[in-house]
């Protein structure tokens, strides 16, 4: 990378030192990579250029060891330069993996909720990290039909058909018993309220849709329907899977918690994925996450597109030592299942 003053030989050093690291965990030495398969040059050549790629912020060599490891600058640097081709191979899923992924896509017929549930769960299992998925902002779904049942003079349950493929159901109890004719004018006027509407609107909708000239206990009916369907529907749907692998990511307990408890901060982990999404960005290394306590870790991340609009995104966290071309290629094609899966509807 011109640019930053590496040349050829030094990234494909660097490169090599990465791929070891991620297999093994070990410190490299620049003998180790002088007897790697297709490298040309003396161990010495190798050696000044591993000094040079430390001087420059790629490398680290820790106090306990003659061999050298990446440093975040230097992922960065490897993620830049992987090429297609380097992807396309690394992420090459095995005949057991690919059946998998077939058959859990062919047949996934669930609420939409179920389905991005299920997906970081086999995420997780293809990719061996933490899987990250997230599905349309529910506040932006648009309300197709709702009604209400009654199911004796005291309760109900409201029924909502809404366009990101979810029926919300929700129970709610009536202040008097209902007549028939209360609950159809009821259903009438909830229609009015809410069909063609996001819950985000229909919310503020069934605030304001009081009329004077409308039965009372309609009206009351009404409002805790609107309210039922909307309350709490305002959140984005995140499903993470896999958590236990970062049990054996990190040697110090005190990071794994620290992780976890970040995961479980669901608005961060919106927050970060639509600051990916918005950048264009499908890798985060460590510190460029822009989360202190994710610093640690690294996230690939490929948005879900439905109808060529980016609807929500499927990704994976791990250590900063990840196999990124694999990581890449496993997010790509689960998110393209994914997207095609929440087109068929």
């Amino acid at each position: 990378m011109a640019a930053s003053g590496v040349d050829d030989r030094r990234i494909a050093i660097l490169r090599k030192v990465i791929e070891h690291y991620v297999t093994t965990g070990q410190p490299v030495g620049s003998t180790h990579i002088a007897s790697m398969p297709g490298v040309s040059v003396s161990a010495a050549t190798i050696r000044n250029d591993m000094a040079a790629l430390e001087a420059e912020g790629y490398l680290a060599q820790p106090h306990t060891s003659a061999g050298r490891v990446p440093t975040d600058k230097g992922y960065r640097v490897y993620v830049d330069h992987l090429t297609t081709t380097d992807v396309a191979k690394a992420g090459r899923l095995d005949t057991v993996s690919r059946q998998r992924l077939g058959d859990f896509f062919d047949s996934a017929h669930f609420r939409l909720e179920e389905t991005l549930h299920r997906t970081s769960l086999l995420l997780a299992q293809l990719t061996n990290y933490t899987a990250v998925v997230t599905g349309p902002s529910v506040s932006e779904a648009v309300v197709r039909s709702a009604h209400v049942v009654t199911l004796n003079e005291r309760v109900g349950t409201v029924v909502a058909v809404l366009s990101n493929g979810e029926i919300e159901s929700e129970q709610i109890e009536f202040a008097t018993p209902p007549s028939d004719m209360q609950v159809a004018l009821a259903n009438a006027r909830l229609n009015e309220t809410l069909i063609g509407k996001t819950l985000g609107e229909a919310s503020d909708a069934g605030q304001s849709s009081r009329n004077d000239g409308v039965d009372a206990d309609v009206e009351t009916l009404v409002a805790r329907a609107v309210a039922a369907v909307t309350e709490g529907k305002r959140r984005d749907s995140v499903f993470v899977g896999g958590t236990a692998s970062l049990t054996t990511a990190f040697d110090a307990v005190e990071v794994v918690r620290s992780v976890l408890e970040t995961l479980e901060q669901q608005y961060v982990v919106v927050s970060l994925v639509r600051d990916m999404l918005s950048r264009g960005v499908s890798v985060a290394i460590g510190a460029e996450t822009g989360v202190e306590p994710l610093s640690v870790c690294s996230v690939v991340l490929a948005p879900v597109v439905r109808d060529g609009e980016t609807i929500g995104s499927v990704g994976v966290l791990g250590p900063t030592r990840m196999n990124y071309p694999a990581a890449l290629a496993t997010v790509e094609v689960v998110s393209d299942r994914l997207g095609r899966r929440l087109t068929e509807g």
